[in-house]
């Protein structure tokens, strides 16, 4: 008995970025346009990992 075979295509996973299908050469994107389009939103404060606040440290308090 040979087991039955699934010719049907997996969807591809789309792009974060304009939701198109994304290329494995630049995966999770579509393209280099998209690429550089996340890391500019991520440069610029556009992401945020969520998180406790951060408390600056008083200079006069160190030796």
């Amino acid at each position: 008995m040979s087991m039955p075979s699934d010719t049907t295509p997996k969807p591809r996973p789309r792009c974060p970025v304009c939701g198109r299908a994304s290329e494995p050469a630049h995966r999770p994107f579509c393209s280099d346009r998209c690429k550089q389009v996340d890391l500019g939103r991520w440069l610029n404060g556009g992401y945020a990992i969520p998180g406790r606040p951060v408390e600056d440290e008083d200079p006069e308090d160190q030796p």
